[in-house]
């Protein structure tokens, strides 16, 4: 899979960029503050609809615009053309010039895993945090997930909006319980099959990055423990005085050990990052085996964060990628990109929100 072309309108410091790309390294040079990331936010955002860094859309306009646009003609076994514009008041998303309906039939079209500063709070935030990285994998190689989560997250907020009233409506609430249970149930046993196949890719991503003996773990650990419905129905007691649903998989979490100690509150700073790095890894690998392509890599200024031994251990995974026909944008200072990877890259240079491609 590979982004042949991308298109940005009013998008951060962006008022226009229309580029083409090749398979394989692509390079993006420049200083700091000038639009580097926001190539790599915007190609993300096209894959998951989500920002890495964090934000909403509004932050994502251009000073002073209405709203903003990405595009891209994205090749893959097929080939689309992915068309995305916000705006306080609009939204629009489209695939090949027809209105998305169902956002399951968009997500996996373009498929993207970033590795970034961001990615640290997978391993020191929160359970939510580590929550919505489970969710990403199952909800692009899962066809039934994305509508599963949606379809409980509907029922939860409805159940929370009961349980705040004054004497809610115990026939209503029974109705939310019961399509809570039938929905939870199924998205705790699609989470649980997933670890026994992803945990050994982090093992072994891990492994080549920081070439330690140390062993990692990765541990689903459900809010449920044995019987959604007796344990909802046990807890209606502290419902009540929390005016909210304290079990079920919105309170599920994803331990991460290392040397059979928590990762977030006994890992070294390196460990930390190069754990954060094997998840991402894990997860490309992860895609490329149940849809036979690598995902596009976006590599935010990673490189330059890890040591030498620690770098020497990445590139050969990076270099899979190549082999493989992949794509991958990295972004980096002139300073510190890696010549490790050789020649064979398409190097570009951002400036002031302006892209041009570097001959070699």
């Amino acid at each position: 899979m590979h982004l042949a072309r991308l298109r940005l309108r009013d998008f951060r410091n962006y008022a226009r960029l229309d580029a083409e790309f090749d398979p394989g390294f692509h390079l993006i040079l420049g200083d700091n503050a000038q639009g580097k990331t926001n190539i790599l936010e915007a190609i993300y955002l096209l894959a998951t609809l989500r920002s890495f860094r964090g934000v909403g859309g509004a932050q994502m306009i251009r000073h002073e615009q209405k709203g903003y646009f990405v595009g891209g003609h994205v090749v893959g076994q097929g080939s689309h053309e992915l068309k995305l514009y916000w705006s306080l008041r609009e939204r629009k998303l489209s695939v090949d010039a027809q209105p998305v309906r169902r956002l399951a039939d968009y997500l996996g079209l373009c498929r993207a895993v970033v590795m970034c500063t961001e990615d640290l709070q997978l391993i020191k935030g929160s359970a939510r945090i580590r929550r919505r990285f489970l969710d990403l994998l199952l909800a692009h190689t899962h066809p039934t997930y994305l509508p599963l989560l949606q379809r409980y997250m509907k029922a939860l907020r409805a159940r929370n909006a009961l349980l705040k009233q004054s004497g809610s409506d115990p026939v209503a609430l029974e109705s939310f319980s019961h399509e809570l249970i039938a929905a939870g149930a199924e998205l705790i046993r699609l989470r649980r099959e997933l670890l026994p196949r992803f945990s050994p890719l982090v093992r072994m991503a891990y492994q080549h990055i920081a070439e330690a003996a140390e062993e990692v773990r990765l541990e689903y650990a459900p809010s449920v423990k044995n019987d959604f419905a007796v344990e909802l129905a046990q807890s209606r007691g502290r419902e009540r005085v929390y005016r909210s649903t304290l079990v079920g998989p919105h309170r599920d979490e994803l331990q991460l050990w290392l040397a059979d100690r928590p990762a977030a509150q006994f890992a070294s700073e390196g460990q930390k990052r190069t754990l954060a790095i094997a998840l991402k890894m894990a997860q490309a690998e992860y895609f490329s085996g149940i849809h036979g392509s690598p995902p596009i890599l976006l590599i935010d200024d990673v490189m330059g964060e890890l040591d030498a031994r620690r770098r020497s251990g990445f590139i050969p995974l990076l270099e899979r990628a190549h082999q493989a026909r992949g794509q991958v944008f990295m972004t980096c200072t002139e300073e510190n990109w890696p010549r490790e990877l050789g020649r064979e890259v398409q190097r570009w240079e951002v400036s002031a929100g302006k892209l041009k491609q570097l001959l070699a």
